[in-house]
């Protein structure tokens, strides 16, 4: 019998012991459950939405501050410079005289022939530094073709035409299509290509590797990409750099873009721009409408 009332006792100073750990089995059951809730609350919550653009406000990734109208200007066969447009100011090149350590004596670059070039003032002094870049990194670049006027643009492309029985081979532009015309593209050569006839296979050269890579940091592209000939309608020319400034030339290079590509968007975001109530005078100078489709 004391046996008996012994258990009984021993079990009745038990069972607070067990209850206590019972209501902790709960409470970390009950934890666990509440945390799962919180968990499922957060991943049902939707993603915050992106801020909706002010009115009037310019969305595109280059500044309008950062751009000038007249270096992002589309010349081509659908928008065609008119036949007394003339760039301003067009200045003379200067052929590079170097002093005795081999640094830059004029301020000018190196020719690949005789003659007169001439380019628009701010391209013209970008090109002396893209030599000059070029040349600490070991290369030299000569200039081949500047600015050309629409006359001179005319005679060639009809010359060319003579050439190939009437048939456009997308070598020479049609006049007022020309991006020489401009004042901001020219044609730049390795040393080994000054006196031969230009093709795409001048694309391997390590002068032309190098245009392609460091270009945009002088406000050049590179015009006729080889991936963007149905878009541009020329042939692939690694010689041919364009003028746009550094911000354009920079977001175009680093997309992939070419010229037209560039122009498509950004005309597109003067839309926008104008639609949401934008001022209309700030890209006024922006503006390109086609002249032929």
């Amino acid at each position: 019998m004391k046996r008996v009332i012994c258990f009984l006792l021993s079990m009745m100073l038990l069972l607070p012991v067990f209850a206590l750990a019972e209501a902790e089995e709960e409470e970390v059951e009950i934890g666990e459950i509440i945390d799962a809730e919180v968990s499922a609350e957060e991943s049902e919550e939707e993603p915050e939405e992106e801020t909706a653009p002010k009115a009037g406000e310019w969305t595109f990734p280059v500044a309008l501050e950062d751009m000038d109208p007249t270096f992002v200007v589309l010349a081509n066969k659908h928008y065609k410079l008119d036949s007394k447009f003339v760039p301003k100011p067009l200045v003379k090149m200067k052929q590079r005289k170097a002093n005795k350590d081999g640094s830059n004596k004029n301020g000018g670059v190196l020719f690949a022939k005789g003659g007169t070039y001439k380019l628009q003032e701010t391209c013209a002094e970008a090109l002396v530094a893209m030599s000059e870049g070029a040349r600490a990194d070991g290369y030299n670049l000569y200039l081949k073709s500047a600015y050309r006027s629409y006359q001179t643009q005319k005679t060639m492309y009809n010359n060319r035409l003579k050439k190939n029985k009437g048939k456009d081979d997308g070598w020479v532009s049609q006049p007022g299509s020309s991006d020489h015309q401009t004042g901001l593209g020219c044609d730049v050569v390795p040393k080994s290509w000054r006196d031969k006839a230009m093709n795409g296979k001048m694309g391997k050269e390590p002068e032309c590797i190098w245009m392609a890579e460091h270009c945009q940091e002088y406000g050049f592209i590179l015009r006729y990409p080889s991936d963007k000939e149905e878009i541009t309608e020329i042939n692939y020319e690694p010689w041919h750099m364009r003028y746009v400034g550094i911000p354009a030339a920079t977001y175009i290079m680093e997309n992939g873009l070419c010229l037209e590509e560039f122009t498509e968007q950004l005309q597109q975001a003067i839309q926008d721009y104008l639609a949401a109530g934008g001022d209309r005078a700030k890209v006024e100078k922006f503006i390109q409408n086609p002249t032929e489709k």
